[in-house]
């Protein structure tokens, strides 16, 4: 089950949000194997707790949110930036949001060193820096509507639900792996928790200047402006 798109698409143009997408295909292409082939760039560009432990391959604390390890990774990353990164630009501004979103993805390498510290396991992927995007975007508009695919072995369907549930699914599922899978999983669960933490604390301050719970109020919790009618869809949608 994973979101496809929300109700609320920003009232301006996410160019950051874009720019992000574009620059992290741009670097898998250029980092893949059968594609630019430039393995080589990413490996020094990946992030290796040990080595800043050290004091070394520095830049991997940014290099690595730009950098993925396969069509799916890079293909999930980039739909929930996609879902989520518009909303938060619209409030947080272009310079704003990309400064937010670096912030969360250094908050989340920081908690993936905390937890494994001499790891010499390369961390690649965007996800901790969305996991913020997402942690920012659960306190803004916990209500937005979020479509979402369910996939039952042959049965697809859509549902249309809150963004609190679907975000709350997430993190929470994120906790639970995090706290029962060994490090043999490849999933770096504490930046995903990291992140989303630290996207949490630091859209405080905005959601206080919005009003706080009143700006819930005034917007029954969903983005500032209209929502878009979508056509509907092939897939037969199911009510909650």
């Amino acid at each position: 089950m994973f979101p496809i798109r929300d109700h609320n698409p920003s009232a301006t143009t996410p160019y950051v949000t874009r720019g992000l997408v574009l620059l992290n295909v741009v670097m898998f292409l250029l980092t893949m194997p059968w594609a630019g082939g430039l393995v080589n760039l990413w490996s020094e560009l990946a992030l290796y707790p040990i080595a800043i432990m050290q004091h070394v391959y520095l830049w991997g604390l940014v290099t690595h949110m730009f950098l993925h390890a396969g069509i799916l990774h890079i293909a999930g990353n980039m739909l929930f930036l996609w879902i989520f990164g518009d909303n938060m630009e619209d409030q947080l501004g272009h310079v704003g949001f990309l400064a937010f979103y670096l912030a969360c993805g250094l908050a989340a390498a920081g908690a993936q060193i905390a937890v494994d510290p001499y790891s010499d396991v390369p961390m690649v992927g965007a996800s901790g820096a969305i996991a913020g995007v997402m942690g920012g975007y659960l306190l803004m508009f916990p209500r937005a509507r979020v479509d979402v695919v369910a996939i039952i072995i042959i049965f697809i369907r859509i549902f249309t639900i809150p963004a609190w549930v679907v975000l709350s699914v997430w993190i929470g599922l994120q906790i639970f792996l995090g706290l029962s899978a060994g490090p043999e999983d490849g999933v770096a669960y504490f930046a995903h928790i990291g992140g989303f933490a630290a996207g949490l604390i630091l859209t405080v301050p905005l959601f206080l200047r919005r009003g706080g719970p009143a700006f819930w109020k005034d917007h029954d919790g969903r983005p500032p402006h209209k929502p878009t009618s979508y056509r509907p869809s092939n897939i037969p949608s199911v009510r909650r």
